[in-house]
């Protein structure tokens, strides 16, 4: 996935903003010309991601901060581990510390947990899918972290794809009706549909939508579902998906199977930034 570079500068803009405000009043202890090294470590096993929007936040303090990184975004990492090496202006490595490290530990959070759970369905041929339900302001952020990690992507928003839900359903009339209306309007997008029985499911597959999402299906019924489709759909799975779980369901034979879990299930990678 791509990041527009613009994209992360106004993300780094926002967070320094927030942060730095008027000016670091405590860093302005330090003499202008101090200068300093220093490391960033990790505590902890996990997935690094972030390193655009961590070389962002001393690009906009001062350009003159030199950063050499040991890992790529995507590398396994392990505690102790080495991830870069700062060099420049004291007073820019302090005032950006925090921000950098809080865009570097939170996407790596979430590289990290997608990273298992696309280890948990390795072998099978079924892929694993983020959700929208992502920290606001950081939603291509973490859509390209889930990539690290070896995830893939639903749609973005709103509006580079149809998902037809209850709701839709509801207001169109049917679901046949729903989906005629999504190829009047936007013939170019991928219909998705939501089902939450096989009767509903057996509406989707009529109206040949592309694919149908299996809301809350016991693992029986995603067995009678992946019958029904018999390959003429692609299959997605979503609803209570948790690492214990997300196994038996891929040996269903679905597609794919979504969880918000990838994007607001995670614990901030345990990183450390130390002074020489």
């Amino acid at each position: 996935m791509h990041v527009p570079h613009s994209y992360i500068e106004e993300s780094v803009h926002s967070a320094l903003s927030e942060d730095v405000g008027t000016g670091d009043v405590t860093a302005r202890l330090i003499p202008k010309d101090d200068f300093s090294i220093a490391t960033v470590i990790t505590r902890e096993d996990g997935v690094i991601c972030g390193i655009d929007w961590f070389e962002e936040v001393f690009s906009q303090l001062d350009s003159q901060v030199y950063i050499e990184w040991d890992v790529d975004d995507g590398d396994k990492v392990t505690p102790e581990q080495q991830i870069c090496t700062l060099s420049g202006s004291t007073r820019a490595l302090l005032t950006g510390e925090r921000t950098a490290l809080n865009f570097l530990q939170t996407l790596s959070a979430t590289s990290s947990i997608a990273a298992e759970y696309a280890a948990a369905v390795a072998g099978t041929h079924a892929k694993v899918l983020d959700t929208r339900k992502t920290i606001p302001g950081l939603r291509i952020a973490q859509k390209y972290a889930v990539n690290c990690g070896g995830g893939y992507n639903h749609r973005i928003g709103l509006y580079d794809a149809i998902l037809i839900k209850e709701n839709h359903i509801m207001a169109s009339g049917s679901i046949t009706q729903a989906v005629e209306a999504a190829r009047i309007h936007s013939p170019e997008l991928l219909i998705e549909v939501e089902v939450e029985s096989l009767d509903e499911m057996q509406q989707a597959l009529s109206a040949n939508v592309e694919r149908i999402l299996l809301d809350n299906f016991d693992l029986n019924l995603l067995d009678e579902a992946v019958k029904l489709n018999n390959g003429q759909a692609e299959l997605e799975a979503s609803g209570n998906v948790t690492l214990d779980s997300i196994r038996s369901i891929a040996e269903t034979g679905v597609h794919y199977i979504s969880t918000g879990a990838l994007t607001k299930n995670i614990k901030a990678l345990d990183l450390s930034m130390r002074f020489s």
